[in-house]
């Protein structure tokens, strides 16, 4: 999509859609938020549900971007994708939705480098399984980079995911550092099974579901 009529000097990030819903994932569950979806994504993975943010969406100044949020006077913001830092104005998104007051969340694949994301933002980080396509992208310095109030997430296709995901945590003792989180893929794996696994082996994890699927179905990004 062509960029003309930018203006010099003022930073422009390309959106996919902006609009707000319940968090369906992570610590803030439940509660009403604004999403912030960047387009593009240097991943492909298997089961991704967001592929219409590939491409497309329209260049927005930072400015309007902010004005489109504080229309739904919510306190949440999260900042998803496609791979939201694969735009480098995303860190200037996320400071500024910080220095507003917003509790603000950052969504991202775990492939590119999460170093010089605010502080005050929450990282909710992937570790990307076998079955996801993507397991050779996970940068994995970035656990180093992780604090007590980011998340780790597991999106675990079969057994052959979660015995890989079980196998990650014994070697990198994330729980250790901050939350993790193992989820199923939706109709791939039946959470009933996850959650007994987990309990079979004594995880210190926490199952998670996504609630927007629950809500408005498969298909549902939201």
């Amino acid at each position: 999509m062509s960029d003309g009529g930018r203006n010099a000097g003022t930073e422009y990030l390309r959106i996919t859609e902006i609009f707000h819903s319940l968090q369906g994932e992570s610590r803030s569950v439940g509660w009403p938020t604004v999403f912030i979806r960047l387009t593009g994504c240097p991943l492909r993975c298997a089961y991704c549900d967001t592929k219409y943010a590939f491409s497309g969406g329209e260049w927005i100044s930072l400015k309007r971007i902010l004005a489109q949020v504080a229309a739904y006077t919510a306190r949440y913001v999260c900042v998803t994708g496609g791979e939201p830092l694969a735009q480098k104005n995303c860190l200037s998104l996320l400071s500024r939705l910080a220095d507003i007051g917003y509790r603000v969340s950052l969504e991202t694949s775990g492939a590119l480098d999460i170093g010089h994301v605010d502080s005050r933002v929450v990282k909710v980080m992937d570790i990307k399984a076998p079955g996801s396509g993507e397991s050779s992208r996970n940068l994995l310095e970035n656990i180093n980079h992780l604090t007590a109030q980011d998340q780790v997430k597991f999106v675990l296709t079969n057994r052959n995911d979660y015995d890989w995901a079980k196998q990650r945590l014994e070697e990198l003792q994330i729980e250790k550092t901050c939350e993790v989180l193992f989820s199923p893929v939706y109709s791939s794996l039946e959470p009933g099974k996850l959650a007994e696994w987990i309990l079979e082996d004594q995880l210190h994890v926490r199952f998670q579901l996504q609630l927007h699927k629950i809500l408005w179905g498969e298909q549902s990004g939201r």
